[in-house]
């Protein structure tokens, strides 16, 4: 399965506007916002877990990182509320799932093969600093290393943001909206700008809250081997 493939091109989905797709496994849903892959996939996906369901116990070969939208996430490392940033790097294992039910971003197969980094963050218990260099903008830094760079934006409302991506951005509404080409992303919206490109977006009324992914698509992203 190819979708949004083309890495040289902006590719956008709104994901409040797209249908729910059953995935393998009974209560657990999916809307996918790009896929190198069939099951076995270098995919980025919006996630909903019915509540009391789970999967069974699994390795993530190729790595796993997810954002918490909604609800708890739920494995043997603890549960982890809507805010909760999470690094499941290659070869670690675990079984997920969610009593209460919950929404996740996830992203599959994107690590370094060496990365053995876990991390956890409850974003909800950090503060956003301020950029003296972009005004209306504040930053909470998630993970960084020589690959990319993973943060969260906070935009002030009316915010203009206007910034280089070399190296490529994916930009995920985790609340408020902004507008970016003369397109509204809202809640579970995503955007993709290609490498050289420029980010040209102003934040909604309500001001913005994006998570971002920027400087990994240096090197052209492949389907994992199988």
């Amino acid at each position: 399965m190819q979708l949004n493939a083309d890495f040289s091109k902006r590719a956008a989905v709104h994901g409040e506007q797209t249908e729910w797709v059953k995935s393998p496994m009974p209560g657990v849903d999916r809307r996918m916002l790009d896929r190198l892959g069939e099951e076995v996939a270098r995919a980025t996906t919006i996630v909903r877990y019915a509540p009391g369901s789970k999967f069974s116990p699994h390795v993530h070969t190729g790595g796993e990182e997810f954002m918490v939208l909604d609800g708890v996430f739920q494995d043997e490392h603890g549960d982890f509320p809507a805010g909760s940033y999470i690094r499941n790097p290659p070869e670690s294992s675990h079984t997920p799932g969610s009593e209460p039910g919950c929404v996740i971003m996830v992203k599959l197969w994107q690590f370094d093969m060496a990365d053995r980094t876990h991390v956890r963050i409850d974003t909800n218990k950090m503060r956003a600093l301020p950029m003296a260099d972009r005004p209306g903008v504040s930053v909470m830094p998630l993970f960084h290393d020589r690959r990319e760079d993973v943060r969260m934006e906070i935009w002030d409302a009316g915010a203009t943001v206007d910034l280089a991506v070399p190296d490529g951005i994916e930009l995920f509404v985790v609340d408020g909206s902004f507008v970016e080409s003369g397109e509204t992303f809202q809640s579970q919206s995503w955007l993709r700008l290609p490498c050289g490109d420029t980010l040209r977006a102003t934040a909604g009324k309500d001001g913005c809250k994006v998570w971002i992914k920027a400087d990994h698509l240096k090197e052209t992203p492949t389907a994992p081997a199988t």
